[in-house]
């Protein structure tokens, strides 16, 4: 008689936001430089945090960032992630959605988890030592941020 299959952990949803400087046309991404727990202090991560009971992953985005930066958002689109669900995987244990961000209130501050926030251009995105898991989070939205309309400055039109 075989052993039996070990339980698998149940997977925790966690949600994230690529806060830019403007949905329409973002020049910059906000990295936050985590404290705790210990294994991930000093790694660079998108804000967020853990979808709680009874929480709506929206709800749960929108608290967050309150509680860790001290901002309200406007929400833009969802950044699909490869794993079922769209979410990207943090582990064996969590799995993260993610949306792009605006800050639409207050002035983000390091509040809660972090000790240190910083703008990154799109030509800075590798200039801080991203957390393994928020890589290719960070990746993506890289592309995705060099592809949006009105990203690049062009030649002006007179009309």
């Amino acid at each position: 008689m075989s052993s039996p299959a070990p339980i698998p952990h149940p997977v925790r949803l966690v949600v994230g936001a690529a806060v830019v400087d403007d949905l329409e046309r973002p020049t910059r991404l906000l990295s936050a430089r985590r404290t705790e727990p210990s294994a991930l202090a000093g790694g660079w991560e998108l804000p967020g945090g853990k979808v709680d009971d009874g929480e709506s992953p929206l709800f749960a985005l929108h608290r967050e960032l309150r509680e860790e930066l001290g901002v309200t958002v406007r929400l833009g689109p969802h950044v699909p992630g490869p794993q079922p669900g769209s979410t990207w995987p943090l582990g064996d244990r969590y799995e993260m959605l993610v949306w792009l961000a605006e800050v639409v209130e207050g002035t983000p501050e390091p509040i809660e988890d972090h000790d240190e926030l910083r703008w990154l251009g799109l030509d800075e995105l590798g200039s801080v030592g991203w957390l393994p898991a928020d890589l290719p989070i960070v990746e993506t939205l890289e592309s995705m941020l060099r592809d949006r309309p009105g990203t690049h400055p062009g030649p002006e039109r007179h009309a």
